[in-house]
């Protein structure tokens, strides 16, 4: 948002250059993003004098040019040659000299000594377009005799540089959104700094009714998105360039002036953030301004001469039953003012600021208007804007009030009521404040104290500030004018000491980042909110444990995310709608749900559950067809050993974490991995058919997520012990059972490990056979054990008895036969 340093200076009367103003206005929480010199004429006339034509004779070798000698008042007169029809001798006239610079648009021209058919000319007799006054190029300008000649052109039109701030209005700060805003926050910070800083609110003390010869009536049928309509009609204006006065203000903020009625509540919007709308009176035909609802896809064309389908949510200005303007947000192509308006239906609303930012996000349009009715505007400025308006509107176009205000406000927005206790204010903001200082603060930023004992005050708060709600709000807003930086550091250190050590998230998230890269895996970042639709038919993530969105910007972005897994596959049929088809995923991100048997009385957050996840996906090839090699699809064996790479990176013994079949409506196959005490550290396997008929993605997705707030909370700290390596060989012997084919790797190196915990260091499987001479359910497992004694060389007779033990065991428990 641009505001004007003069501009503002009509509301406060402060005595700081605008760079110690952006300091101040950073300091209360406006924060400047660009401080910038504008001028409402480019180039700010240098170089433009008041000149006197002495002689003016026609051109002798062109009949459309005059030869004319001119008076700057400095020295000899010059000689310059002027193609005006209307230029003459004895006329005062604006004068180009030589060297100036003179803007047109985007591009410049440097006025030069030049010979015109054979003539010297030493300057230019301007036209009012070719200066930035105006856009008339019939003929030279014509300034009034008594004009002193020498005198510099800027100090005749009066042109003042001014110094454009631009400041980055957060979202919750609509009460600021408008100069008056901007300079009642100042008023209070100059409040407590500097008694004679005063904020100056423009009258409308001269407002009347001057008679009621057009009363249109108006009718709210959606009270719900348009809780307050106030309206009154201006007759008899005349539709025109507006005043120099008008004009630069709104080009100092980089507006462009339209004609005096529109720029009047432009004026009036970035005056005041009360966004007003000018409607041409004779063309509400129906006789009655309707705010309403219209049926789905009625077609209406908007100032941009496009035509859009409206949203039954969409609130629409009617006459009668057609659609005037979408309300709060963009006016229609055949309702607005125009130079033949005589008679001006003024409109000033309160919208419902979801309403607003719902219709603004379906059709695309973000204009002055919707950026303030979305964040909240002033309900109770609605009246005092349009009276402000329509002395305006008189003062630049004439024109007489021909109706009593109407105002449709059934159910008036209450103001919010504050309890703060003092010894709260005190506490949070970490030093003691008087009792003086925080009246001066209350009272210039309007909140009222309604009542005051020893312990707190009862305030109430101004409707125009919808981001104060709460005791820790009003604090904030003391604090911000108080001054961050007069909150000095205390000289006690407060701290608390923590003997456990705990993972460095970061540190492993990059360490486990790098692997993945190198090892081939590409890093995504998703939206945290997501499709409803997702979660609608799901039970491992069901809908009824999904954190909704109150307000959501659209469909797509309905709810929180329970699983990193959508916004991976919407980036894999991404990539495969774009011919990449072999990728490897992975992404860090938090995780969300709804888990209200959590709820404890008075701890509302406990309804809900934040978790970090990372998700890996593997799809397509894993390596491509080359001369050295063929194809080679992925698998989820693939996936699985990128999983245990990262748990071991982590220092996770594999021997010790437990391996399971997992049942989840996301996968069509998965495992498990738990720590020893159960707790689930991830889950990996082949994603269903149902999640990618959702995602439209037709190839198989290998998908792993780790619970990386459990791998954390289990993760030993403990620092790593070294020693020596091995003197003594490692021994190793393969065996190959028959078993039953629903069991898993892991149940044999389980059942290894649980015989052989000294000598056995691994337990790996080689390879995994079905078919011929393998009898049905069955399948084969060629395991490899490896066996050490780090005091000895292992003999023949200890490798036997420990190898015999670890059969039998597995045989037993198993059911297993060995294959010979």
């Amino acid at each position: 948002m641009n505001i004007s340093y003069n501009w503002l200076k009509e509301y406060i009367n402060i005595n700081v250059s605008p760079e110690k103003l952006s300091q101040i206005l950073t300091s209360i929480g406006l924060e400047v993003g660009t401080v910038e010199k504008v001028q409402t004429i480019k180039g700010g006339m240098e170089g433009l004098v008041i000149g006197e034509v002495l002689t003016c004779e026609k051109h002798e070798n062109a009949d459309k040019l005059s030869v004319t000698t001119v008076n700057l008042g400095t020295g000899e007169p010059q000689q310059i040659v002027c193609g005006a029809p209307n230029v003459a001798a004895g006329q005062k006239v604006v004068v180009a000299t030589l060297g100036t610079v003179l803007y047109s648009g985007e591009e410049s021209f440097t006025i030069k000594k030049t010979k015109i058919r054979g003539v010297e000319s030493n300057g230019m007799i301007c036209a009012e377009d070719e200066i930035g006054i105006g856009t008339s190029h019939e003929g030279i300008i014509v300034l009034p005799e008594e004009v002193k000649v020498g005198t510099l052109a800027k100090d005749y039109y009066e042109i003042k540089d001014d110094v454009q701030i631009e400041i980055d209005i957060t979202p919750n700060r609509a009460d600021a959104a408008s100069h008056y805003g901007v300079a009642r926050d100042l008023a209070a910070y100059f409040a407590l700094h500097d008694e004679n800083v005063k904020l100056k609110k423009p009258s409308v003390d001269a407002f009347k009714v001057d008679n009621s010869n057009l009363p249109i009536p108006v009718i709210v049928e959606n009270t719900d998105a348009c809780p307050r309509y106030s309206a009154l009609t201006i007759s008899g204006v005349t539709v025109t360039e507006s005043p120099k006065w008008l004009k630069e203000h709104l080009l100092n903020i980089g507006q462009r002036p339209i004609n005096n009625i529109v720029d009047i509540t432009n004026f009036v919007l970035h005056e005041l953030g009360q966004p007003l709308h000018a409607f041409d009176a004779d063309k509400i035909i129906s006789g009655e301004v309707r705010v309403k609802n219209l049926p789905e896809n009625t077609p209406f064309v908007t100032l941009d001469e496009v035509e859009r389908k409206l949203h039954p949510a969409d609130l629409m200005i009617c006459n009668g039953d057609e659609p005037m303007c979408i309300g709060g947000v963009f006016g229609g192509l055949t309702s607005g003012v125009t130079e033949t308006t005589k008679n001006v239906f003024l409109e000033s609303a309160y919208f419902n600021p979801v309403s607003i930012r719902k219709t603004a996000r379906r059709h695309g349009l973000n204009t002055d208007a919707s950026f303030r009715f979305e964040r909240g505007c002033d309900p109770e400025i609605t009246i005092y804007a349009l009276k402000r308006a329509a002395l305006l509107i008189q003062e630049v176009a004439g024109g007489t009030i021909s109706s009593e205000i109407v105002d449709r406000y059934p159910t008036p927005i209450k103001p919010f009521e504050v309890t703060l206790s003092k010894k709260k204010i005190n506490t949070l903001i970490g030093k003691e404040i008087s009792r003086e200082e925080i009246v001066k603060i209350l009272n210039g930023l309007e909140m009222e104290i309604v009542f005051e004992n020893d312990e707190q005050y009862e305030l109430k708060v101004p409707a125009y500030r919808v981001d104060v709600q709460r005791d820790v709000d009003v604090i904030e807003d003391i604090l911000r004018i108080y001054g961050y930086n007069n909150v000095e550091i205390g000289h006690n250190l407060i701290s608390t000491l923590s003997f456990v050590k705990k993972p460095d998230s970061h540190k492993l998230q990059v360490l486990i980042s790098e692997q993945l890269t190198a090892q081939g895996f590409n890093e995504v970042l998703n939206n945290s909110l997501t499709k409803v639709s997702y979660y609608a038919d799901l039970t491992s993530y069901s809908d009824a444990n999904s954190v909704r969105i109150m307000n959501p910007l659209s469909n797509d972005l309905g709810v929180m995310r329970q699983t990193l897994l959508f916004g991976g596959m919407e980036n894999i049929a991404r990539n495969i709608n774009h011919r990449n088809a072999d990728l490897r995923l992975y992404e860090f991100g938090n995780c969300y749900q709804y888990t209200a048997e959590n709820k404890k009385e008075g701890e509302n957050l406990a309804e809900f559950s934040e978790e970090y996840h990372l998700g890996l996906w593997v799809t397509g090839n894993k390596f491509e067809n080359s001369w050295t090699s063929g194809t080679q699809k992925s698998t989820v064996y693939e996936l699985k050993a990128y999983l245990q790479n990262i748990l071991v990176r982590l220092g996770f013994d594999l021997r010790k974490l437990r391996m399971e079949e997992h049942e989840s409506d996301i996968y069509s196959e998965a495992m498990c991995i738990k720590s020893p005490n159960k707790r689930l550290l991830a889950t990996f396997g082949i994603v269903s058919d149902v999640v990618k008929k959702m995602t439209d993605v037709d190839a198989e997705v290998y998908y792993a997520d780790l619970n990386w707030t459990n791998i954390l909370s289990v993760l030993d700290t403990a620092a790593v012990q070294y020693k020596e390596l091995p003197k003594y060989p490692e021994v190793y012997r393969d065996l190959a059972f028959l078993l039953d084919k629903n069991i898993q790797f892991a149940e044999i190196e389980k059942i290894a490990f649980e015989s052989e915990r000294n000598l056995l260091k691994d337990v790996s499987l080689f390879d995994v056979y079905e078919g011929k001479n393998i009898e049905a359910g069955k399948k084969s497992y060629a395991v490899s054990f490896t066996l050490q004694d780090e005091s000895k060389t292992l003999t023949d007779a200890a490798i036997d008895k420990v190898m015999q033990k670890i059969q039998k065991n597995i045989e037993t428990k198993l059911d297993a036969k060995l294959r010979s």
